[in-house]
């Protein structure tokens, strides 16, 4: 039930992702009326690998996470994090709280051992391809031994998912040289240096999308900040384009002529393509989706929720993480 536009908007992309995916079903977790009747409306009937599970509260975008989540039992996302937890779904997509996504699942299903902090991953386009960067939200706080979890993590999600066996990890830093920055960075920097990673050293903001590394590692508040700046600059940039085309009729006729580039150009740029960000290091599959999402992007935020299933990258995680020492790295 969270999401700018819900339920209506995560009812339309279970619809669009059951018929994309043979053999998935799909739960609906939130006011059992209501998805009903969004279901009608898409000539839909419960029950065509669409089940609804009841939940009769939810956390709004403005309450306290931590402390309603402990409260409201009966809030969508608290129900939806019990269905992992009691193996009725492989996978959680939730466009809500994101505190409270971060907040249920880390009550509920705990972290992977030997997990310290989990970490919002997502996926930014690139000349050759796309990076991982991680976190973007989920720690304002942290130590060099949870960005160096950050760093195996996003490796594993790069090597994984994106087919990229020998996955290049940087550190977001201010300058390139190994003592720049402040405590956390100039710390964590030899950690990475030394965990086995293809580590290529520090990188600056100019290169995340320049792309010379796979993964981007940073704490969760500096993350935020460059994906919220991000999307802000992209819409700059379709917004221009748009108003330089104006009226002029040359520029109309050019803009015809480059029509399928700026489609392509969109596509590529736009978040709906990416669907949601994976929060790794929770004892279950959870991704977390955009809250002003479309069909689309709900629709492949499912989709990314199947693959991590299907990838079995927790296991991997799990293997990867459990081998070290965190005391060992608190600095």
């Amino acid at each position: 039930m969270g999401g700018d536009g819900a339920p209506r908007i995560e009812v339309e992309g279970a619809v669009e992702a059951v018929r994309d995916a043979r053999g998935v079903r799909v739960v609906l977790v939130g006011e059992a009326e209501r998805l009903r009747q969004e279901l009608a409306r898409l000539g839909h009937a419960p029950g065509e690998r669409i089940d609804i599970e009841p939940a009769t509260e939810r956390i709004e975008m403005g309450e306290d996470p931590a402390r309603q989540v402990k409260r409201k039992k009966g809030a969508s996302i608290t129900v939806a994090t019990r269905l992992l937890k009691e193996k009725r779904a492989q996978g959680l997509v939730s466009a809500g709280n994101t505190g409270a996504v971060v907040a249920s699942t880390l009550l509920t299903l705990g972290r992977i051992k030997g997990v310290r902090r989990p970490a919002i991953a997502t996926f930014l386009p690139t000349p050759t391809g796309g990076a991982i960067i991680l976190d973007v939200g989920a720690n304002s706080d942290c130590i060099p031994a949870d960005l160096l979890q950050f760093g195996i993590m996003g490796e594993i999600y790069a090597r994984k998912l994106l087919g990229r066996p020998q996955a290049k990890v940087g550190l977001l830093n201010i300058g390139e040289e190994s003592s720049k920055g402040n405590k956390l960075v100039q710390s964590s920097y030899p950690l990475l240096a030394g965990s086995g990673l293809n580590f290529v050293g520090n990188v600056e903001g100019r290169d995340i999308f320049a792309g010379g590394v796979d993964v981007v590692v940073c704490d969760g508040f500096v993350g935020n900040v460059v994906l919220k700046f991000s999307e802000s600059v992209i819409h700059l940039i379709m917004h221009l384009i748009r108003d330089e085309i104006g009226d002029d009729l040359r520029h109309r006729l050019g803009g015809l002529l480059m029509k399928p580039v700026f489609r392509s150009l969109s596509q590529q740029l736009n978040y709906e393509e990416y669907g949601g960000a994976p929060l790794l290091g929770v004892n279950g599959v959870v991704i977390i989706s955009h809250g002003s999402s479309t069909p689309k992007a709900i629709k492949n935020a499912i989709h990314v929720a199947i693959r991590f299933a299907r990838e079995r990258i927790n296991d991997h995680i799990r293997n990867e993480i459990s081998g070290q020492d965190v005391d060992q790295v608190s600095c």
